[in-house]
């Protein structure tokens, strides 16, 4: 049975907020059988995964793991993502700050992912996403567990094996292929959009002043930092 199992049938008891002798019972079984499918040490029978999926009312895929949504859809298309850059007036509950800098990267990304599509590159594409995915997994989780009160079972991946590193090594991984890709590209179609500042002030006057934002203040803060490091040699 899918990995992904035990873990999801402990998120939904706890999400539920009742305790694993109540929900043993519920389901019929002991509570120490409950326990083992929890933890993955046994494995349950069609049975009780359908009496499962009606008490906690989601689908056998998304309790298999199969799938994000709790009724067992999936995302067929673009058009059925919802996109937070065309809401109008948005203020993260409240903040400024978290509005600008959540624009100025929602901005640069959609400049970034035309000048990925115009090269027609699916596999660099996919790989750029791999990688902005595991940054903002990893951001996510160390807010998560920084709460103090969270059970990172939420998450697949162990809390040692992301205190030691793992997304970094991942990105790391996905930097490699990702400008592997690139290269391939160059070498079987050798034509990339022009990304040069004239180009892209014209073709993007809006999306490449947040571009250049990112770019101007990345540059400032890593020159900041290799200096203070070259004067700390000295």
């Amino acid at each position: 049975m899918h990995s992904d199992f035990s873990r999801c049938l402990s998120l939904l008891r706890q999400e539920k907020g009742i305790s694993q002798r109540a929900a043993a019972k519920d389901l019929g079984i002991s509570q120490a059988l409950l326990s083992h499918y929890e933890n993955g040490v046994r494995e349950p029978g069609l049975a009780f995964v359908t009496r499962a999926c009606d008490y906690y009312n989601v689908s056998a895929d998304f309790l298999l793991g199969r799938t994000l949504t709790k009724d067992g859809s999936t995302i067929v298309s673009a058009d059925e993502l919802y996109d937070a850059s065309t809401e109008k007036d948005n203020v993260l509950h409240g903040s400024i700050v978290a509005t600008l800098n959540k624009k100025l990267l929602v901005n640069s990304l959609g400049l970034l992912f035309d000048l990925l599509g115009k090269t027609g590159s699916k596999s660099a594409i996919k790989l750029a996403a791999e990688y902005l995915s595991t940054a903002i997994y990893a951001i996510f989780r160390y807010m998560f567990r920084a709460s103090g009160n969270e059970n990172e079972d939420f998450f697949a991946v162990s809390p040692l094996a992301f205190g030691s590193g793992v997304t970094t090594a991942d990105m790391a991984a996905t930097r490699i292929t990702f400008i592997d890709a690139l290269e391939q590209h160059r070498k079987d179609k050798g034509a990339f959009p022009p990304m040069n500042h004239d180009a892209l002030s014209a073709n993007y006057p809006v999306l490449y002043q947040s571009l250049f934002q990112v770019v101007h203040g990345t540059d400032t803060r890593i020159n900041t930092l290799l200096d203070n490091r070259r004067n700390s040699l000295k």
